[in-house]
């Protein structure tokens, strides 16, 4: 169990420093970061912030939803954007365009990797990838529309408010996915556990809810 909350935490962290890292390229950002960028544009607070605000908000919403989160769950909402807003005064933006673009793609890759350690610990997904399985489970929506729904929603909102839309947005759109897709199971606990036992070992049971695999927004 305490690796396992390591690796949720260590996770979390990378992926908030994955995000800061895509923030300051200033290329374009997922929807949800385009969003907590246009709120922390129009209120000034800083975006990490925002990101843990916009968390716990989103966590509401699974009350009428009838969903339950899980310790991962919690820990999403307070260390992501605690480690943007800590990431982001140790990065610069390099003034070419062509750096700006490295710089983003390392953040989307370190975005990936990260998603695959602290999903593959096995304590919860996040809460806004916990909003999509949620309105799919309670309206019978499909997962892609519930997705495709939300997330245009809030880059249009975010883009209004003067959220950073562009190249980064659609290379993240194309690529979190597949990065995603390898690395989970690299660190899946309970994949690692089954390798462990012997042929005569009884299954592992694991306490974590299962989450899905997903492109995930902060």
């Amino acid at each position: 169990m305490f690796t396992r909350v390591v690796q949720l935490l260590v996770g979390l962290a990378l992926f908030g420093a994955g995000c800061a890292v895509m923030i300051e390229a200033g290329i374009g950002l997922d929807p949800w970061t385009v969003f907590a960028e246009g709120i922390s544009n129009r209120t000034g607070l800083g975006i990490g912030w925002v990101v843990n605000l916009t968390g716990f908000l989103v966590l509401l919403a699974w009350i009428p939803l009838r969903q339950r989160p899980g310790i991962g769950t919690v820990a999403n909402i307070l260390l992501v954007g605690t480690a943007i807003q800590l990431t982001l005064p140790l990065l610069s933006t390099p003034e070419p365009w062509l750096p700006r673009v490295g710089m983003f793609l390392a953040g989307t890759l370190l975005v990936g990797i990260a998603s695959g350690i602290y999903l593959g610990a096995r304590w919860g997904a996040g809460p806004r990838d916990g909003l999509m399985t949620g309105l799919h489970e309670r309206f019978g929506w499909p997962i892609w529309a519930s997705r495709l729904g939300v997330e245009a929603t809030v880059l249009l909102v975010g883009w209004l408010l003067g959220g950073t839309v562009g190249l980064g947005t659609v290379l993240f759109a194309v690529l979190i996915g597949p990065i995603v897709h390898v690395s989970v199971p690299l660190f899946d606990r309970r994949r690692s556990s089954r390798r462990a036992r012997t042929p005569d070992e009884p299954p592992v049971e694991s306490d974590a809810p299962a989450v899905g695999l997903s492109a995930p927004g902060t």
